[in-house]
Parts: C-alpha cells; sequence; structure tokens
C-alpha cells in the first residue's frame, strides 16, 4: 500500500513554483512526480511555461502575467491529492533497448587515466563495481546489470543524460557504487556508468563522476535528429521510460555504430501503459508482464 507524506509546496521568486513529494529518494515519489507532471501538460494550464520532474520533486516555472501564483498552487494542490491515490497513478511509457559492450577497451582507457582520482579500483571501474556489489564473475554481474528494465527517473546533469532506477529488485539486490571523490575531466560519449543505485548513459563527451562499466553503441542525444526516433526530440530518453540494457560483443558494438552512421539503425521500442498500483502489488510478475515479447 503507498502512503505518500504531505507535498511541501514552495514560491521560488517570481515565476517558479517548487513542489517537494518526499525528502528522500523513493521511486514511489518519482511515479507520483511523473503522473503529475504528465497531468498538467495534458490540462495546458495558461500561464505554464515549463514543467520539470524530478526523482522526488517537481518544478514549475509560470508567468505571472497571465496566471496568479496562488492560483496555479490551487490546480497542484487539487492535482496532487488526486495523485496520492495509487490506482491514478498511470502513465505512457516505452521499453527501450541500449545495446551495450559491457567492460569495453574504450572506457578502460578513461578508467586507467583518471585511476589517481580513486586509487583503490586501480583503474577498472568495471571490476571495482562488480566487486563492491559481491560479484566475483564478470558475466554473472552483466546478467545481473542486464536482467531488470531501468526506470527513467528524470533528466539533468547535461542534455540527454537520463537517470535509471532499477525495477523489480529488491533494495539489498540493487546494482549500487560510490561516485568518484573528484570527477574526471573526460568521459566518453554513449559510457555507461553507475552512481548511487542509478545507471546512466552519458550523451556526450563530457566532465564525469559515475563508475564506468560499458559503452553503449547507440546514441541518447541527437541534435541533427538523422535518426527517426529523435524526429520529435534531441532526446532519446523521456520520463517514464524504462531502458533494457542488452549485453553485446565487441563485433556487435561496431556493427551496429556503422549502421548509426549510415541511419538504417532502428531502436528496438515496445510503447507500454504503465500501472504503479499493478507495479505495487506484483512486483517482479509485473515487469515480467510488461517485458513480454520484447
Amino acid at each position: 500500500m503507498l502512503i505518500f507524506p504531505e507535498t511541501r509546496f514552495d514560491f521560488c521568486g517570481d515565476e517558479y513554483i517548487y513542489a517537494e513529494i518526499s525528502k528522500d529518494m523513493r521511486i514511489e515519489s518519482n511515479f507520483k512526480a511523473i503522473s503529475i507532471t504528465n497531468e498538467l501538460r495534458n490540462r495546458d494550464i495558461p500561464g505554464m511555461i515549463e514543467i520539470y520532474p524530478g526523482n522526488a520533486s517537481y518544478l514549475i516555472r509560470y508567468d505571472p502575467n497571465e496566471i496568479s501564483p496562488y492560483h496555479l498552487l490551487d490546480y497542484l494542490q487539487e492535482i496532487d491529492q488526486q495523485k496520492s491515490d495509487r490506482s491514478e497513478l498511470n502513465f505512457s511509457s516505452r521499453i527501450i533497448e541500449i545495446p551495450v559492450w559491457y567492460n569495453d577497451t574504450i572506457t578502460e582507457k578513461t578508467m586507467k587515466k583518471y585511476q589517481h582520482l580513486q586509487p583503490e579500483a586501480g583503474g577498472d571501474d568495471f571490476t571495482f563495481v562488480m566487486k563492491a556489489n559481491g560479484f566475483t564473475d564478470k558475466d554473472a554481474f552483466i546478467s545481473a546489470h542486464s536482467s531488470t528494465p531501468y526506470f527513467i527517473t528524470s533528466l539533468g546533469f547535461k542534455p540527454g543524460t537520463a537517470w535509471g532506477f532499477p525495477l523489480g529488485v529488491r533494495n539489498d539486490k540493487v546494482i549500487q557504487a560510490p561516485k568518484y571523490k573528484s570527477p574526471r575531466a573526460y568521459t566518453p560519449g554513449e559510457a555507461v556508468g553507475v552512481g548511487g543505485a542509478f545507471t546512466v548513459v552519458y550523451p556526450t563527451e563530457s566532465t564525469g563522476s559515475y563508475q564506468l562499466i560499458g559503452l553503449s553503441a547507440v546514441p541518447v542525444y541527437d541534435p541533427g535528429q538523422s535518426l527517426s526516433v529523435f524526429h520529435d526530440s534531441f532526446f532519446l530518453a523521456k520520463p517514464g521510460d524504462l531502458w533494457k540494457y542488452r549485453p553485446i560483443t565487441e563485433a556487435e558494438f561496431y556493427n551496429i555504430r556503422e549502421e548509426v552512421k549510415k541511419r538504417t539503425y532502428e531502436y528496438k521500442i515496445k510503447p507500454v501503459q504503465f500501472s504503479v498500483e499493478q507495479y505495487d502489488e506484483k512486483g517482479t510478475t509485473y515487469i515480467s508482464q510488461l517485458m513480454e515479447g520484447f
């Protein structure tokens, strides 16, 4: 049974309202944030400029010349009350396959270059994360990381960066890792990293502090919109999506990269309706049902 604490609303300057659903990061709070922000978009309230869901909160930017902050707050409180009922927490989602070359040689070079930032890892983030989570076999670790879908809770850091939290996994089995004590000056584009309980794919070359465990063969950010999946947005991810990582070999990696280069690659995507009530009741069984045929 899902029980949410009372949402705290704060006025931030003249144009923003911040809503904190819970102080701690709970995936249930993110479900609610996404459901609320989706509802706000559907209502198309005059005066709202931007809507941004966070891990356990959301932020609204509005035009005070078009809508009073107190009238907007009334809308938010009404929707918040509605979405405190788990049966109301339903939204459209997509299961998207991300082919990953785990323990690759490209990110390995980056790790070794910056091993002075975390000498305890010895320049090998993959093995460091593997052992930190109780694994001694690389294949078993890869299987554990890739066996469940990752729920996209929010986007941020750099354009296209999406935080993914594993669903259908007991809390004590969630793969986790500490971030670098000091960030790297360079991370390869499409590198797959783990920080805390979240997995991300770096959209472009950048700084970074997540532990690197592999490399995505496909882009998650395409400002040129050269592939069909990016026609409506530069970004692959949307909050509420489910990303499923698929282990691939080095040869498969370069074959897919060539397809991407030729603009012939087609992402494997399955549209689904996500029911928080069903997930709350059935857990892994519900996730398996969503994944059927994928």
